[in-house]
């Protein structure tokens, strides 16, 4: 979110400028255009002007001619007057048109050689009418001087005319020019503020997007602040920031409520937090303050705050530093509420010192279970033998029939005694797993039942196991339970037949593993065809001293499985078993592949 929030930033500003600057383009176009077009303006009205001078001395030279022929002809003064007062026009043309030509160096000398020839003219005039023999026109001078003075008078109106149609032709290049800049300059600044109302649009609409962005986020942000809020309630932390740059705090409501004050009841100084703080702790704690200043990071600290009321809180913090965009350090910390955690941790101290207590005494019991209590009921078997060999003739058979319930009851007895033992060891904790050969173990088990599977004539057949890290001796005492179950509970009418396969499997793939830890195990299986049971109490059989059969019609104490189970969740493993009445049963073991 604030990569894309930067991101729209980025373009709104870039759209900014770039409008700024076509607005600015604009302005210049159009100061530009008006000032174009003003010269234009200006230079046509003064080509007009230089065209009206130029005629109106043509048109006064014109007046002035005729003035003077009219004088020629009829004599009458009255023709002087027009004459006269042309010539000087002429000269105020003259003098307009040279303030006019002051930067066009081409008519400026024009003019000088038009001037040049009027005065010439008017030269030729004077001199006609004073070669004028008493009024004789026919007179060769005065025709000569008279006809000099039409050619000087063509030569001025042609030199006139030149120049006119020069500022003629001028004008005409001016005024296209100038209609031209009218019509592209529109144009030109119409294109461009369209573009920048183009670009100004699309500035609009990314700012609505935005906002109307930035008004969710800040909606999902008061919701995260509130969710922040209880969050730190329900697991008792508190949350602050230290910017080594200003040496300035900032402190979450919460980390206020785990002093014991109200959010925001005091400045969030470090000389403040530590009022809080319990005394012994205080120097260390400053210590630790000191060295997070310098560099700027705080590993996890412990230490203890008093409340008002007197309450001992135990407190946790940790903190780590980040550059913000301003390219200052920040720390960020939280502090956390550990004092369920220590009161747990002491209550589990004491559990532990209770069980370690308990082991002991349990291990007292074994202690006396195999040596106490077998050594009473190895004296009551012997006695129970000798009076059954030398007493047993003069016993009735009542008497031998209870002897015989006595020694049945102690046998019992012993071998009772013999699996709680076994169940024992299974539970210490001392166990220590390597990588054994499995075959080997297997082998060990069959001797250890060698006389059993022998006067059964029991068929073991096994696949080739790999070595797997175990606790040996657990392992081997697990295959001679699970081996002499199966010969236990065999069929009366057929022989009794053990098979035990191995395969590694995924855990995933296995409907009996719940939870795996591991993602393959070893998948050892024993079936036999026994009695079987009804798998309706599948689970029921690995219960201690749990029992489906009658102790009379089957010898056991209900232990053997309950050991099998407890050595293979020794083992991290699971253990199942399936059956059914009549066939046989299927016990199923999965070891953890480390």
């Amino acid at each position: 979110m604030i990569r894309a929030l930067s991101n729209n930033i980025s373009f709104l500003r870039t759209t900014l400028y770039i409008s700024t600057f076509v607005i600015l383009v604009v302005g210049a176009l159009t100061y530009r255009s008006i000032v174009d077009a003003t010269n234009s303006s200006e230079m046509i009205t003064h080509t007009y002007k230089v065209n009206v001078e130029l005629e109106q001395l043509l048109s006064n030279l014109n007046d002035a001619e005729t003035g003077q022929r009219g004088y020629i002809i009829t004599k009458d003064s009255v023709f002087i007057g027009p004459y006269i007062e042309r010539r000087s026009k002429i000269n105020n043309s003259f003098a307009e048109l040279k303030v006019l030509t002051e930067d066009n160096p081409i008519l400026k000398e024009d003019l000088i050689e038009i001037n040049r020839l009027i005065n010439e003219r008017l030269l030729a005039f004077q001199t006609s009418y004073q070669s004028l023999p008493k009024g004789d026109i026919k007179d060769p001078n005065f025709i000569s001087n008279f006809r000099n003075g039409k050619v000087l008078m063509d030569s001025i109106k042609h030199k006139i005319r030149g120049a006119i149609q020069v500022q003629n032709n001028l004008l005409e290049q001016r005024q296209s020019k100038y209609k031209s800049d009218l019509i592209a300059t529109p144009l030109l600044l119409f294109s461009l503020l369209l573009c920048s109302l183009i670009l100004m649009y699309v500035a609009y609409n990314s700012i609505y997007d935005n906002i109307k962005k930035l008004k969710s986020k800040n909606e999902e942000l008061e919701i995260f602040k509130e969710s922040t809020n209880q969050s730190e309630i329900v697991s008792k932390h508190g949350t602050w920031t230290f910017n080594a740059r200003k040496n300035v705090y900032t402190y979450s409501d919460n980390l206020y409520r785990l002093l014991g004050e109200q959010p925001q009841s005091f400045e969030p100084t470090i000389e403040n937090f530590l009022k809080y703080v319990h005394p012994d702790d205080v120097e260390q704690l400053s210590k630790q303050v000191d060295q997070m200043r310098e560099n700027i990071e705080l590993p996890y600290i412990y230490y203890r705050v008093i409340h008002k009321n007197g309450n001992i809180k135990h407190l946790k913090a940790y903190g780590r530093s980040i550059v913000n965009d301003d390219d200052e350090i920040i720390l960020l910390g939280t502090t956390a509420d550990i004092t369920d955690e220590i009161m747990s941790f002491r209550a589990l101290e004491e559990r532990n010192m209770e069980l370690e207590r308990n082991n002991k005494e349990l291990s007292s019991f074994n202690y006396v279970a195999s040596h106490d209590l077998q050594e009473p009921l190895r004296k009551i078997q012997t006695f129970l033998s000798r009076l059954e060999d030398e007493e047993a003739e003069k016993l009735s058979p009542k008497g031998l029939k209870y002897i015989s319930r006595i020694q049945n009851a102690a046998s019992r007895m012993r071998l009772l005694i013999d699996d709680l033992l076994q169940f024992s060891r299974s539970n210490k904790a001392d166990k220590v797993f390597e990588d054994a050969n499995i075959n080997l173990l297997l082998e060990a088990a069959k001797q250890d039942l060698a006389e059993v599977i022998s006067a059964e004539n029991a068929i073991i057949t096994s696949d080739n196991f790999p070595s797997i890290n175990v606790i040996p001796f657990q392992i081997q005492q697990l295959f001679v339970n699970l081996l002499g179950n199966a010969i236990k509970y065999k069929a009366e009418e057929r022989t009794p037949k053990i098979e035990i396969t191995h395969q590694i499997v995924e855990a995933e793939k296995e409907e009996s593993i719940k939870k795996p830890k591991k993602s393959f195990y070893h998948k050892i299986v024993f079936t036999d065809n026994g009695i079987g049971f009804d798998n309706e109490y599948a689970d029921q059989i690995f219960v201690l001293f749990s029992r489906l059969h009658n102790k009379d019609q089957y010898s056991g104490t209900g232990i053997g499985l309950s050991i099998c189970k407890k050595i293979v969740e020794n083992h991290r493993g699971y253990i199942t078993a399936t059956g059914q009445l009549g066939v046989g049963a299927t016990f199923t073991i999965y070891l953890p592949i480390e």
